[in-house]
Formats: structure tokens, C-alpha cells, sequence
């Protein structure tokens, strides 16, 4: 029941992203924001939908046990990794989105976790993507969110740096 309340306010969240995400989009566009990778955004969301799923269903269905020694430290990972990504956010203020949507002449972020990572919103992303499984021994979920999210987050990341690059130059 506890885990089920964690699943569920994790999707709270993210649904309070996509409507940050959207009334950022609006104002990107409206200030000629370029959107770059709309072909790997729908496989990104179905990953992370699946995340929100598969965690709970395996421990439903496979009885994972809640173990302290491996649940409490990986529920502090998820809560740290939300701090991470909603710092993310508020440094990005306009500019972050859940897309990778580029403004042209607008300067690099260089402050908050900008400062010591160049994409630490995806090391939230990562954290999470591991410890939320874990916190109740999902550990397949785990296992399979993290090859699968490896693979979204390389193409990722090179969209958005090509991005980046194409409006500094």
C-alpha cells in the first residue's frame, strides 16, 4: 500500500511537469523556440510510463518484498532525485521543457546544477529510474528501465547538444 502511495505521487509529479512543460512550450514558440528529436520523445515518454507500471506490477505480481536495508536508502535516492530535477526546473525557469525545445540567441544556463553538470536533470533521471524499483526489490524493473533509458538518454543527449551547438553558432 505504502509503495502504491510513492507510485502514485510520482505520477502526480510528473504530471505537474508535463503542464510546466506545456506553458513552457507555448512561451518557447511564441519567441520562435525550435523543437529538435520529436521522433525519440514519444519513446522516451513510453519508457517512462512503463517505469510506472512495471515497478509496482513486479512487485505485485512477483511478491518483491520490501527490504529495509535496500528500501529506505533507495526511497532517499528518489526523493533526492526529485530535489535534483525540480532545481533543474527552477534554474531552467521558461527554458526547461520536457522536449528538447531550443531558443534561438538565448544563452546557455551556467548557474545552479548547471554549473558542475552539463545535463543533470538526466542524472535525476537516472537516480530515479534505478531507486524507484528498488525501493520495494523491483529490482528487473530496475534492471530493464536502466538499459532501455541508456539507450533513450545517448540519442537524447545528442539531439540536445546538437541542438545547443546549431544555436551558438
Amino acid at each position: 500500500m505504502a509503495y502504491a502511495l510513492l507510485i502514485g505521487l510520482v505520477v502526480l509529479e510528473r504530471l505537474a511537469e508535463l503542464v510546466v512543460a506545456r506553458r513552457n512550450l507555448a512561451w518557447a514558440r511564441s519567441k520562435g523556440g525550435v523543437e529538435y528529436g520529436r521522433r525519440h520523445y514519444p519513446w522516451i515518454v513510453a519508457a517512462h510510463v512503463a517505469l510506472l507500471v512495471a515497478a509496482p506490477a513486479e512487485v505485485w505480481l512477483l511478491d518483491r518484498p520490501f527490504v529495509p536495508v535496500l528500501g529506505w536508502p533507495m526511497l532517499a535516492v528518489v526523493v533526492l532525485a526529485q530535489g535534483l530535477r525540480w532545481w533543474c526546473i527552477g534554474t531552467l525557469g521558461r527554458r526547461w521543457n520536457t522536449r528538447v525545445v531550443v531558443v534561438p540567441g538565448m544563452p546557455l544556463v551556467d548557474r545552479g546544477p548547471y554549473r558542475w553538470l552539463r545535463h543533470p536533470n538526466y542524472v535525476a533521471v537516472v537516480a530515479e529510474g534505478i531507486a524507484l524499483p528498488l525501493v520495494h526489490s523491483a529490482w528487473l524493473t530496475a534492471l530493464v528501465f536502466t538499459a532501455v533509458n541508456a539507450v533513450l538518454l545517448t540519442i537524447r543527449v545528442r539531439v540536445e547538444d546538437s541542438a545547443l551547438a546549431l544555436c551558438r553558432s
